[in-house]
């Protein structure tokens, strides 16, 4: 069986009550500390950065070369495969999953406040270093985590609860590291702030003190330790290969294709379009802080809004019935976009009094839930196709297939966007972009119709014994 699966009840119609009531429990809390200090290096080692960067007078060509650190979120499967195989010395009696997220986020805050204490000036090789250590250790953390998240929910409707409390603890993260720290560098600079907030991840070490090991999926983890000390060819391809053969064996080669498409083309709208944001946002002659308390006054809350439906969705209606509303969702908000630029820039839609709404802000909190409610919806399916023994590497594959055909295809939005200028204005060529970004997630709409209901999964058993 899945992890999701481990002492599953009889299903049964989840009242109102009973999803307030399990939001007390205290695994959802701890699980929202927890991604509180996921989403801390987040941002610290990408557009944060190159923020801290500029200021410094650093280049353009240096600064896009030092985003690169963030690629060690693109192979988190490499370090599933390590977090699932290797136990840690002395700190492993804490239990591997424990021990991995603790370490971890040690690493991770360490190398945080190592970058702090270096002048981006005359140490830049420094801090670049520093932002790689953050970087792995922030991917080992966040392979670790959920890992963690997906064996240690008693039943799949907690498993719902802890994808949106974990969701809900990385946005708060994000909205720290991208805007409340601009006004702490403003104020006491960007090395005390980056010390500041390395100083900060101690509140994920003090959520995995107080969390409990997962014992099936630790058990099975013993087994197979057991079996590798004995053979290390069978551990070392088992750790490789296991994974993927067990996915493929457990789902049929035709579903499991099917399942990698979906969750590849799924977000790939919202990827397509993230780099010619803020370059139309411009084009539409919207302000700076216009821009920034839109996304702060309408963004943020409707995000947590889109994050609360697709966990609340998920337990109503279940992971299918959510993933397909989500699906449905993206590509059309994010083409509503294009009606700004056809419309040549952003106009009002209601006015009462000092209170006004303008089509930019309706859409922007449109977008927001529907990229928060769509994110819970995918991660939740993700989260039960792994099987027990092999849950890090798996889901961090599926979270691999999320991003790398995204991260890909994004960098030539620019040139498509110049393309399409041609005999017309850069607003109307923006507005076509847009469209053509939300017909990407046609595909997934497909495929997530094409996908069956899941079916309770067996325990991954050994590829060799």
């Amino acid at each position: 069986m899945t992890a999701s699966d481990i002492a599953a009840p009889p299903p049964r119609r989840r009242r109102m009550w009973d999803v307030l009531a399990a939001l007390g429990r205290p695994r959802v809390a701890l699980m929202l500390l927890m991604g509180i200090s996921s989403g801390l290096p987040f941002m610290l080692i990408n557009n944060t950065l190159g923020a801290w960067l500029k200021a410094a007078g650093v280049g353009n060509a240096a600064i896009g070369f030092a985003s690169w650190v963030g690629l060690t979120y693109t192979i988190k499967f490499v370090w599933g495969a390590i977090v699932d195989r290797i136990p840690l010395p002395i700190i492993g009696r804490l239990g591997r999953r424990r021990s991995w997220m603790l370490i971890s986020q040690v690493v991770a805050g360490g190398g945080l406040v190592g970058m702090g204490l270096v002048d981006p000036r005359t140490q830049l090789s420094w801090l670049v270093a520093m932002a790689l250590i953050a970087a792995i250790g922030a991917a080992f953390q966040d392979t670790a985590m959920d890992a963690w998240r997906i064996e240690i929910a008693a039943d799949p409707d907690e498993l719902g609860l802890l994808t949106a409390s974990y969701s809900v603890g990385y946005r708060i993260a994000l909205i720290f590291t991208e805007a409340v720290i601009l006004m702490f560098a403003k104020r006491i600079g960007w090395p005390l702030s980056y010390v500041i907030y390395g100083s900060a991840m101690a509140i994920g070490v003090v959520a995995v003190l107080l969390a409990r090991e997962p014992a099936a999926a630790d058990a099975v983890m013993r087994s197979k330790s057991e079996i590798g000390a004995r053979s290390l060819p069978w551990a070392v391809y088992d750790a490789v290969l296991g994974p993927l053969i067990a996915f493929f064996r457990t789902h049929g080669l035709l579903m499991s294709t099917l399942m990698l498409l979906m969750i590849t083309f799924y977000h790939l709208s919202d990827y397509m379009r993230g780099p010619m944001s803020l370059p139309y946002y411009i084009s539409l002659k919207l302000d700076y802080d216009f821009i920034g308390l839109t996304r702060l006054v309408f963004g943020s809350p409707c995000t947590f809004l889109g994050i609360a439906l697709g966990g609340l969705s998920s337990l109503r209606l279940g992971n299918r019935p959510t993933l397909i509303v989500g699906a449905f969702a993206q590509p059309l908000v994010i083409g509503s976009f294009a009606i700004l630029g056809f419309h040549g820039g952003d106009f009002p839609l209601l006015g009462a009094g000092p209170v006004a709404l303008t089509a930019f802000q309706a859409i922007m909190g449109l977008d927001s839930i529907a990229i928060g409610f769509s994110g819970v919806a995918l991660v939740a399916y993700m989260s039960t196709l792994t099987s027990l023994g092999y849950t890090a590497t798996q889901y961090a594959l599926l979270t691999s297939a999320v991003a790398i055909l995204g991260k890909f295809l994004k960098g030539f939005s620019g040139a498509i966007v110049d393309a399409l200028q041609t005999g017309r204005t850069p607003d109307q060529a923006f507005a076509l972009f847009y469209i053509c970004a939300g017909a990407l997630g046609l595909p997934a709409i497909l495929l997530c119709l094409l996908l069956p209901r899941p079916k309770p999964l067996p325990e991954a058993e050994p590829i060799l014994q």
